[in-house]
């Protein structure tokens, strides 16, 4: 199981030259950002944003977020 990360966290999911997409999450405020387990993903075709959505709600179950394959 991934290691969990919790408490204030800022999210980032930006799209890549190559079409996918990188997921980074930080600890709010903090300088070291961590790549979700599972990311880069490939790009989804509704939105980056739709994705981005997805990941926030995977993180707030917990659990061992990661990124959808």
């Amino acid at each position: 199981m991934p290691p969990s990360i919790t408490g204030d966290l800022t999210i980032a999911t930006r799209l890549l030259a190559d079409g996918r997409a990188h997921i980074a999450i930080q600890y709010t405020d903090a300088d070291e950002w961590y790549t979700l387990t599972g990311s880069p993903v490939p790009a989804p075709p509704q939105s980056l944003a739709a994705l981005h959505e997805e990941i926030l709600e995977r993180v707030r179950r917990g659990s061992g977020a990661e990124a959808p394959r």
